[in-house]
This record gives C-alpha cells, sequence and structure tokens, in this order.
C-alpha cells in the first residue's frame, strides 16, 4: 500500500444441520497418505499482488453524508485504495445518493454533510428529483418523502454511478449490500454476478435481489416491480431443495414476520447464505460485521452473534462464508469501534473486537477446527463527526484507506475484477493493517527437508520472503505454505516459520507530528503521524477437527464458553529489534523452527507500535488492554499541540478520539495452517 507518503483419508461422519443435507465434517485423525500429497511436488501459483481495499462505508443513500461519487474519490484518489466495494443499509432511502456535493470538493462543506433542509447535492429526496412515478415497490412513506427500496437503489442508480467511477480509473469498483441480518445485526456482502463485464454495460440485479429477498428491513412485497403491475423482475426468493421454500409469503415470495427475528430470524439469514451458495458459489462474499458491537445474540431479537452462528454459515456455503469483520470501522469514536460497554467482550482491544483479539477465543475456536474462517476489517465510513469532510480531524470515521486497509493477494495477471477480487478474500491470502504500521509482509511455514543441517534452509526462505515483500507479492516456494493455505508435512519434521514485514518510512496519514501520548507515558518520544513498528506475536494453536453440530456443548455458545474457546492457543514467539534482522527501506525478516511437529496446527500474526506494558494500552505480555481503560483512565494527551476536541477528564485533556486510535496501531494475519500425516486433518482448507 501507500498509505504513508514516503519511500489422506479422512475419518468421517455426515450429518443434517438446519436443512444442510450430507454435510461432512471432520470426526477423526487423517489416518492416510492424501491421495495428491508427494513429498516435493510443487505447483506454481498464478502471479498475483496484494492489493488494499474496503467493503463496508455508506452514503447518503443509507445513513452517511456523502454522496457516491465523493466517497469514491476520497477512496480511491485521496488515499489510494485499489479496489472498493460501496455498500450502505438494506430497507429503504428517502435521499438521493447519486446527486454530487457542488463543488465536489469544498473545504467549507458544513460538518456532517449538507442539510436535508437546503436540498442540495445527495441530501436531496428521491420524491423531488427522479419523482415518486418513478419509484418502485409498495409505496413507502408519505408522497413529499417517498423512501425507495434499496433494491431499487442499487439495480437502477447507485450501480451505473459506480460502474462510471470504476471505468473511469480503471479500478474493480463494485456494488455490496451492509444486510440487516435477520435475527442478527449486520453484514458486509456482495454478489458480483453481472457487475463490470468486459464489454458493455453491466448490471447489480443479483445483488438487488438478494437484498429484495433476505433483508429483513425490506419489507417490500412487489417482487421487485412497479406498484400494481408486473416489471422485470418478478423475483422469487426460494432456495433450490430449502424445507422453508414452504414458508414464503404467497404475495412476497420471500420469508417474512417471524422470521425476521430471533431464532427465525437466523433461519432465514441461513437461507440468504445458502441462496449464494447455490446460485452464485464463486462470486458472492457473506462476512458478517463489527460482531461483537451488539452483544451475544438475543434469541428473542434481531443483535448479537455467537460461534454456532458462524459455524452454520460456513458449513452451509464455505466458498461464500468465510470470515468475519471482528476489527471494526469507526475507529476515531470516543466508544472506539463504535462499541459501547454492552459489545460481546465489554468493548474493543486495541481496536479490535473481542472475537478476534483475545488468544484462546472465538476466532482460535474457529481455527482450531481447520475451518477457512478468516479476519477482516473496514472504515465503516459514515461522516467526520463534528467536523467536515475535507479536513484531517475526525470524531467520527476515518475514509476507506485512511486509517485501515485490507491487502487482499488478487491472481490472475493484468487488471483485478470483481471476481479476483473476491476469490483474494475467499483465499485467506490477506492481513490488515491500521495506520500505515506495515504496508507489506510475506509470512510462511516451510518443511525442512530430512538430513538438511544448520539453517541453509531457513537462510533460502527468509530471502524468498524477503524478495517477496519487495516485490508486494507471496512466496512461492515449494514445501511452503502461506496466510489460508496449509503445509502437509510427516511426523518428526522441522517447520521452518518466516515472517518479513515492511515498516514503511516517513509519515502516514494521521495530522498530527506531536508525540504519540500513549508511548510518551513510558518515555518514548515519537511523533504521532510516523509510527514505528515494535514488535510482531506469532500465536498458534492446535487443529482437532470440525465439532459436529449435534455436540450442542462443544457446538454453540457465547463469548467465553467451551464452545467459543480453544485452550490451545497461545503465544508461541515475540520478535522485535533484539532478535529479527534489519534490511533497508524498513524491511524486517526473522524465523524460527518447530521442531518434530506430531500434531496439526496454524499459526497467525498480529503486530503493533506499542511495547508491553504501556499503561491502559498493553499487558506485560503485550496483549492489547480493553480500550475503555484507556478511557477510564487518562492517557494525558500532553502536547501543547494537542487539538481541542480532545475529551476533558477532571480538567486533563486525554488521548481521544483519532489522536487515541492513531496513537495504537495493530497489524493481524490470517493463518497459515500445519497438517500433520496421522494427525487432524485441516478440512477447511484446500
Amino acid at each position: 500500500m501507500n498509505s504513508r507518503k514516503r519511500n489422506c483419508s479422512i475419518g468421517t461422519a455426515t450429518v443434517a444441520v438446519l436443512g444442510i443435507t450430507a454435510l461432512t465434517y471432520t470426526s477423526v485423525a487423517v489416518s492416510g497418505e492424501h491421495e495428491h500429497e508427494r513429498e516435493h511436488e510443487h505447483a506454481r501459483k498464478a502471479a498475483g499482488r496484494y492489493l488494499t481495499g474496503d467493503f463496508h462505508n455508506h452514503t447518503t443513500c443509507s445513513d452517511g453524508s456523502l454522496s457516491v461519487q465523493k466517497l469514491v474519490k476520497k477512496s480511491t484518489d485521496t488515499f489510494g485504495l485499489d479496489w472498493f466495494v460501496q455498500v450502505g443499509h438494506g430497507g429503504s432511502s428517502a435521499r438521493n445518493c447519486t446527486l454530487l456535493e457542488q463543488p465536489l470538493e469544498d473545504p467549507n462543506y458544513p460538518a456532517g454533510g449538507q442539510p436535508a433542509s437546503d436540498q442540495m447535492g445527495p441530501n436531496q429526496l428521491w420524491t423531488n428529483t427522479v419523482g415518486n412515478a418513478a419509484i418502485k415497490g409498495d409505496v413507502n412513506g408519505p408522497d413529499t418523502a417517498r423512501r425507495m427500496w434499496k433494491w431499487q437503489e442499487i439495480q437502477d442508480y447507485m450501480y451505473p454511478v459506480i460502474e462510471q467511477e470504476s471505468r473511469a480509473r480503471n479500478k474493480p469498483l463494485f456494488m455490496g449490500l451492509e444486510q440487516n441480518v435477520p435475527g442478527h445485526e449486520h453484514t458486509s456482502s456482495s454478489v458480483i454476478d453481472g457487475q463490470l463485464p468486459r464489454r458493455g454495460a453491466g448490471n447489480a440485479d443479483a445483488m438487488a435481489m438478494f437484498e429484495y429477498c433476505f433483508d429483513r428491513s425490506d419489507g417490500d412485497t412487489s417482487r421487485g416491480n412497479f406498484v400494481g403491475s408486473t416489471g422485470p423482475n418478478n423475483w422469487d426468493c426460494s432456495v433450490p431443495g430449502s424445507a422453508l421454500n414452504a414458508q414464503l409469503d404467497a404475495t412476497a415470495l420471500k420469508l417474512m414476520g417471524t422470521y425476521n427475528t430471533g431464532v427465525d430470524g437466523h433461519l432465514k439469514s441461513l437461507e440468504g447464505v445458502k441462496w449464494m451458495a447455490a446460485k452464485f458459489p464463486r462470486a458472492s462474499f457473506y462476512i458478517p460485521a463489527h460482531v461483537e458491537r451488539a452483544g451475544v445474540f438475543d434469541p428473542n431479537a434481531s443483535r448479537g452473534f455467537d460461534v454456532n452462528h458462524f459455524r452454520d454459515y460456513n458449513n452451509a456455503a464455505p466458498t461464500v462464508a468465510f470470515g468475519f469483520e471482528t476489527m471494526p470501522g469507526h475507529q476515531p469514536q470516543l466508544g472506539r469501534g463504535g462499541y459501547g460497554r454492552g459489545a460481546a467482550g465489554g468493548g474493543t482491544y486495541g481496536g479490535t473486537g473481542a472475537y478476534g483479539a483475545l488468544i484462546g477465543g472465538m476466532w482460535d475456536a474457529l481455527l482450531g477446527e481447520g475451518r477457512n474462517w478468516f479476519f477482516f476489517a473496514s472504515s465503516d465510513y459514515h461522516n467526520r463527526g463534528s467536523f467536515g469532510p475535507d479536513v484531517g480531524p475526525t470524531t467520527g470515521d476515518f475514509y476507506p484507506g485512511e486509517y485501515t486497509r485490507d491487502f487482499v493477494m488478487v491472481r490472475g495477471g493484468g487488471k483485478a475484477t470483481p471476481g479476483t477480487v473476491v476469490d483474494g478474500l475467499r483465499t485467506g491470502n490477506s492481513f490488515v493493517a491500521n495506520g500505515g504500521l506495515i504496508d507489506r509482509l510475506a509470512f510462511v511455514a516451510c518443511a525442512a527437508p530430512r538430513g538438511e543441517g544448520g539453517d541453509h534452509k531457513d537462510h533460502r526462505i527468509e530471502d524468498a520472503a524477503v524478495r517477496a515483500v519487495l516485490g508486494n507479492t507471496d512466496v512461492d516456494v515449494e514445501g511452503c505454505a502461506t496466510m489460508g493455505e496449509k503445509l502437509r508435512v510427516r511426523p518428526g519434521t522441522d517447520v521452518v516459520v518466516t515472517i518479513a514485514v515492511r515498516d514503511p518510512q516517513g509519515t502516514n496519514f494521521a495530522p498530527y507530528a506531536f508525540p504519540n501520548p500513549s508511548l510518551k507515558q513510558i518515555g518514548i518520544e515519537q511523533p504521532l503521524n510516523a509510527p514505528v513498528l515494535d514488535h510482531i506475536d506469532v500465536i498458534g494453536g492446535l487443529v482437532t477437527g470440525y465439532v459436529d453440530p449435534s455436540n450442542t456443548a462443544a457446538y454453540a455458545g457465547p463469548i467465553g464458553s467451551p464452545a467459543a474457546t480453544n485452550p490451545s492457543a497461545a503465544l508461541k514467539r515475540t520478535f522485535n529489534v533484539s532478535n529479527w534482522k534489519s534490511h533497508r527501506n524498513g524491511v524486517r525478516v526473522m524465523s524460527y523452527r518447530i521442531p518434530a511437529v506430531q500434531a496439526s496446527q496454524y499459526l497467525r500474526l498480529r503486530g503493533t507500535n506499542l511495547p508491553a506494558a504501556v499503561p491502559y494500552e498493553t499487558d506485560a505480555q503485550g496483549n492489547p488492554l480493553l480500550d475503555f481503560d484507556a478511557v477510564d483512565n487518562v492517557i494525558p494527551c500532553g502536547s501543547i499541540d494537542c487539538p481541542d476536541h480532545m475529551n476533558v477528564v477532571n480538567g486533563v485533556k486525554a488521548s481521544s478520539y483519532d489522536v487515541a486510535a492513531w496513537a495504537d496501531l495493530w497489524f493481524y494475519s490470517n493463518p497459515v495452517f500445519i497438517e500433520v500425516k496421522g494427525s487432524y486433518a485441516v478440512a477447511g482448507i484446500k
């Protein structure tokens, strides 16, 4: 990225889960040789590079403050993202988000966007711009401010604008949806079928249909047609082979009523995942968003996710539901991530929710099954809080690419497309970094051949990792696996773990050059806009196979329950200036050996600009502390340059809002799996 302005055979059983037939789950250890396993077999990967993007953000067609065009311009032109998915909530909206601000770049643009009363730019109403006669579906809202259903916004208005912006930039920009999930809170999703074809105009018809059929806030019964007549859609929301097809509303041909909340709501959300898998198995994704924010699952409402819900989605559609957004957007808010104290886990930890941040917790429980369940993040951009959209400070949100970036391996050579981006997300060959902490990563586990003495193998892999970092690609070496992949080895094999990163030199996008207040507490004077990677942790745990859904105690439960923990997960290694090798241009490389592996396992990374034992930020082992600790126990902003919008506690100007976010930076990688013959299979990773 450029965020800084600077240089076998497997024992199995077959079960039925919530209408899924013939689901196979791993129940015993690997007992023989995999059909295609050969010690020195190596198929070259297609060329690829890590591209940066964002898949969760908002315009005035939901509850954001900007037009589609301005949000695209900020995300791609100002902050340099390579790909971008415009979402927004399902349901309906009264504002026309396709109308430009006038002028598009205005430093005096009012905080939070133009007031709706001004009837200007993206705050103009559909009623006053396209007219009520053009608004399809059931009538929704008064004639003076008729609301348009999201499916029509996507199909008729937003997609054409996104396609035009994409063609103009020669980048994959496409439409998605932040689904209001029946029975839960929100999910970032997309169906890319029809979008950005190689020739001619495309469409987002499939994306629009998904919203109509499965968003709990879409009460339209028109099947996507004009009021009182038939139109071009005539949607039928049935799912191939589903027993719930008999429950579809006779007029709307979709699940309604009790299927929008609680336990029945989860069944409807699962129907949506199965619909994607049946119709668009390689052209869609479903990534639950800010998964801790609403608390634990409520069986009588629409809030929260427990571990069984993620398992259900992944079991039903592993090519569609393959991860969660546990590092939320809204990072500059006083309740970081927009999380209150009622969030599952009590809030965020270094900007990441408890499901992903706590070692041995929910993410580790899912990885311990050997699932393809990956870590993602987003901006969740809505507005700049008390500031206008064209200045540096913010008490609301960071723009896509300004602070949080998903780095995704996109293959295929030539021009990236929505298809190659979604393929990249699905592989898990990706990592997330905040505040420009790192912008390149190579992370591999490699089998050391029998009889190879010394650390010769280690040096060769380190050299390959450095080349990959410099080339913004991954390591393609026989006997190695990287993020989202598995290394198959015989018992007793030594495994070499190698990491190379680039800590980009210079400044990031932070508008503040005064010393980092969190580091200043421990006597480190480091400019807030020039962070330095302090250390990298390697976290790992055992793989013990998929949990049988019929074993409720092991399969289902909230955070902290046995079903949502992995006691084998632990901090394995820490690397810092004392034990990594420093190369020029901020490249750091490090390795260690796992001798004579006997059990299947996984490894993942995290890193930060903060050392261990920073008051209110990290504990003695370097784990992130609850961000509300820093709110409750004031970290002084500690500079005459500290901005006036800081929270003041007992007369002390505290490090808070955007300053607190820029001060406390983390990156997370997705896992590398090691499958040992005779141990458990890593069944979810191909």
